[in-house]
């Protein structure tokens, strides 16, 4: 059956002085990434799609480069800009000590705008119609990959599972890589998270 593959990014180049949605992935993410687009868990992906966010879009390029060399014409990735991040940008950059007390706020209070943030109702509403979007638009008949993020991940996984918004759904880990994936056809979840690694 074909299926959704979720994917978020891996490790990224942190830097403080560059708009979060401009940071790409770091040697180690580009290695990681590059490893899994050479697996079997990629082998029967037809499109790969991806936030416009410079990490998602890195990830996207780099999956889609071996998988479009056993393609007659290729594989290009698609971006569908509403599988972004949950929108930060009220706050920036926030250093670790700072960040994570936020990012427990956003899942603990969903219908609340966490200093400024998309609430996570909202960000939730948005990457399921973005998921369902390119479940439709979709003409190629295989695997869909879509690489995002892990806070849409976990509201998107939340929803899947049936479960109420909980930081409970998070992405294991803390560098990011991971996947879960759906039926294409029904939404129907097939696999929770799992690192990208294998």
């Amino acid at each position: 059956m074909p299926r959704i593959l979720f994917i978020t990014h891996p490790e990224v180049v942190i830097d403080p002085d560059v708009p979060v949605p401009d940071w790409p992935l770091s040697e180690t993410g580009r290695a990681r990434m590059s490893a899994f687009a050479e697996s079997p868990a990629v082998a029967g992906v037809t499109a790969v799609w991806s936030s416009a966010e410079r990490k998602a879009r890195d990830g996207a390029a780099i999956l889609a480069h071996p998988l479009g060399l056993a393609q007659p014409l290729g594989l290009t990735p698609q971006v569908e800009p509403d599988l972004h991040e949950n929108d930060r940008s009220a706050t920036g950059y926030q250093p670790p000590e700072a960040f994570w007390p936020l990012v427990e706020r956003f899942f603990a209070e969903p219908e609340t705008s966490v200093e400024g943030w998309e609430r996570a109702v909202d960000a939730q509403a948005r990457v399921l119609a973005a998921i369902e979007r390119i479940r439709a638009a979709e003409k190629t008949p295989g695997d869909i990959a879509l690489v995002a993020h892990g806070g849409v991940g976990a509201l998107a996984l939340a929803h899947f599972s049936g479960k109420a918004i909980s930081r409970a759904h998070d992405q294991p880990g803390s560098g990011g890589g991971n996947l879960f994936v759906l039926d294409r056809d029904s939404h129907r979840l097939l696999q929770g998270w799992r690192s990208i690694d294998g």
